[in-house]
This record gives structure tokens, C-alpha cells and sequence, in this order.
């Protein structure tokens, strides 16, 4: 029998990037609502309810809405906005951080998937933090690099006018005032003792994101080296298959250049360790719509229907 889904925001750019991973997949069939009805609450409430798995693609006040309507108590929703991703009761998408978030997640019918800049940053600091080697009261900071499909389909439209302000041509730091909405998962999923100082940039490519890390070696535990955070690494994600952690002498690090967009298409991320004795540079570098989004949420599907992780998706 297969597994009956509905994506409730299909017209945006995650929703999208879902169902195109489903057009090749015989076990799935999706629930399609009338176009003229998609934001009516009594129509979608019939396909949750008939679904047994709804992704949400929304805004954060219609995600919330969503999961009022659902009556049939065997539906799995699967949320990929802001809206749970700190709420009691909900699993934390990423499966890969430790064996109580995957065993949560197979059990559970409230998954909220990672945002995309928090999935970068917790990939690095989470591990860090569970092996005694990042002090939670670090003053941490980070910055990352995303292409714009990242800000959804408005921004999608004006980096393809060709009338675009000239400005859109370069790289755009923002979320000036320190509120990014992704900063409240950030700090509580890794422990942290306080916020981040966070500064995400915006770029004129279409996919994929680098989010780095810096840190004063003297100030972690253990007189860690590059060498040492990478083999720590390695360790903590042997045999997970949307994580790789780059060798030393891997040709990206030889070249001196860490592009944004160069995973852009793949559903993993690859994690590099960089910079010197004194001063460490940890990098996470994936699709802002593949496990920063749309395959992390079929991801975390697979896992609830007893599948292979990466069913449907590219490693």
C-alpha cells in the first residue's frame, strides 16, 4: 500500500523541492489539492486528515493552523517552518546528532525539521558541546553564506529581474539587529549558555550554503589542533550517510577556497576543519534546499516508514 502524502505549501520553494523527490518513487502518492481551495482551512484539513504524513511548508502563524485541524491521530506531520522546532512534544529533524534524536523521531508524529543556517551550525557545535570540548559558555559566533533561493520565492523572482538593483550583484549581509529567527534553535539544541553573535550574507547564486564557525583553540578542552577537531569529527558521524568530514589534505582545503555553492544538488553535508594551532575555523557546507530543507524533511520521512534514510534522495 503506499504511504499517502500531502504538502500543505506546495507552491513554495520547499514544498516544491519535495514533491520533485517524490516523482520517481512508487511507494508514494500524493494527495493534490484544488489549487482555488489551497488556503481554505476546511479543505486542507480533509487532506491532512486523510494523509499519513503531511509536510507543512508554510509561514510559522499558518504551520500553527495546520496542526489544529488534525483530528486523525495516526497523521504524522512534518514541519519544515519556525514554528515547533522548540516546542514540548516535537522531535528535533536532525537524526544524525545522536541515537536519542533518531529514536525520537521514528516514534514520533510531530517532526520539525531544522532550519537551514541552524542545520550548519548545530551539525559543528552540537558534537563539540557533547564531548566536553566546547565550554556551553563559549561567546561563540558565526557567520554563513546561502544563496537566495534560501529567502523563498519572492527573492527568487527579484534575483531573476533584470531590472534588480544593482546591489543584489554582491554579496548582502543580514538580520543586522542579531534576531535571525534561526538563532533560538541554534542556542537551544547545542546547549549553549548564551545567544550567538550570528551574520548570515545572502549571495547572487541560486543554492547551497557554507556555515562557519571560528574558535581560539586555548579556549576549548583537550589542546585540540585542526587535526584533532577533524578526527573527532570523523568519529562522531562514522557511518552516517549525509555526513562526510573532509581529510586534511582534501582539495578543497588545499585550494584556499570554500565555495557556497558547492554542494548545491546533494542531499548531505560535508564538514571542514581549518586554520592553524591558535585559531580553528570549523565549516559545514550543504544545500540550503537539500539537508537544510527539503531532503532533510523526506529524510526524516523515510526514517518514520522503517525506509533506508536516503531513499529518493541524491548522496
Amino acid at each position: 500500500m503506499k504511504t499517502r502524502v500531502f504538502i500543505d505549501g506546495s507552491e513554495g520553494t520547499t514544498g516544491l523541492r519535495i514533491d520533485e523527490r517524490f516523482q520517481s518513487r512508487e511507494d508514494v502518492e500524493i494527495l493534490k489539492i484544488d489549487p482555488a481551495k489551497r488556503k481554505e482551512p476546511e479543505e486542507r484539513a480533509k487532506m491532512i486528515n486523510r494523509s499519513d504524513i503531511t509536510f507543512l511548508c508554510l509561514p510559522d502563524d499558518a504551520a500553527r493552523e495546520s496542526v489544529s485541524l488534525v483530528e486523525n491521530q495516526e497523521v504524522c506531520i512534518i514541519d519544515t517552518s519556525t514554528a515547533h522546532r522548540t516546542e514540548a512534544g516535537w522531535a528535533y529533524g536532525f537524526p544524525e546528532l545522536s541515537k536519542e534524536h533518531r529514536e525520537k523521531i521514528i516514534r514520533s508524529k510531530r517532526i520539525a525539521v531544522p532550519g537551514c543556517h541552524a542545520t550548519g551550525f548545530i551539525s559543528l557545535v552540537y558534537p563539540l558541546i557533547a564531548g566536553g570540548i566546547l565550554p556551553e559558555d563559549y561567546p561563540i559566533t558565526s557567520f554563513s553564506l546561502t544563496g537566495y533561493s534560501g529567502a523563498g520565492k519572492k527573492a527568487i523572482a527579484a534575483y531573476g529581474d533584470k531590472n534588480r538593483p544593482e546591489t543584489f550583484s554582491s554579496s548582502r549581509e543580514y538580520a543586522l539587529s542579531q534576531k535571525h529567527k534561526h538563532l533560538k534553535e541554534m542556542q537551544r539544541m547545542t546547549g549553549l549558555a548564551r545567544t550567538p553573535l550570528f551574520s548570515p550574507i545572502i549571495d547572487d547564486y541560486y543554492s547551497g550554503m557554507v556555515v562557519s564557525v571560528p574558535l581560539y583553540a586555548d579556549m576549548l578542552k583537550g589542546n585540540q589542533t585542526p587535526e584533532t577537531l577533524q578526527k573527532y569529527f570523523a568519529d562522531y558521524y562514522k557511518g552516517e550517510k549525509f555526513m562526510k568530514v573532509a581529510d586534511m589534505d582534501d582539495e578543497v582545503i588545499q585550494s584556499g577556497f570554500l565555495p557556497g555553492n558547492g554542494l548545491s544538488g546533494w542531499d548531505g553535508l560535508k564538514i571542514y576543519v581549518t586554520g592553524n594551532a591558535e585559531r580553528i575555523v570549523l565549516s559545514s557546507q550543504f544545500d540550503n534546499l537539500g539537508k537544510g530543507a527539503s531532503g532533510a524533511a523526506v529524510e526524516c520521512m523515510n526514517l518514520v516508514l522503517g525506509l533506508a534514510e536516503d531513499t529518493g534522495l541524491h548522496l
